[in-house]
């Protein structure tokens, strides 16, 4: 890995699941910050300029796919992949999740090994389910 840390955004209300998000992501060499809410999230997003992020989808001020939209339109945050994180049912979100434009959806709790492997993906470029 190169010297440079990637930087991803949390958008996480429970302060527990980000904690230990946060954790995870630390102990990999990631720096991370955060945000709790659908509107803070825009905001740390296009001040920020993470390399990930990573989106609950039940979030206090706005929905998380209210979120994905507003981050796939803006021109600052266009390119940024997204990987969904969420305790909602997978059969029917996976797929809005993924034709809203995240790079993957992984099932609340994670384990560690699958979100470092999508966070890895989603930084190449690559799509995962």
């Amino acid at each position: 890995m190169s010297q440079d840390k990637n930087k991803v955004l949390v958008i996480e209300d429970n302060k527990e699941h980000m904690m230990a998000i946060s954790i995870k992501l630390k102990a990999h060499n990631y720096d991370v910050v955060w945000a709790g809410d659908g509107v803070t999230a825009m905001t740390v997003a296009t001040r920020e300029k993470p390399d990930a992020i990573l989106l609950d989808l039940g979030l206090p001020g706005g929905d998380g796919f209210v979120v994905l939209e507003r981050l796939r339109s803006l021109g600052s945050t266009i390119g940024i992949p997204v990987i969904v994180v969420s305790a909602r049912e997978p059969m029917s979100n996976r797929p809005l999740a993924i034709q809203a434009g995240a790079s993957a959806f992984l099932q609340k709790p994670v384990k560690t090994d699958e979100l470092l492997s999508a966070l890895q993906r989603a930084l190449m470029g690559g799509t995962t389910c």
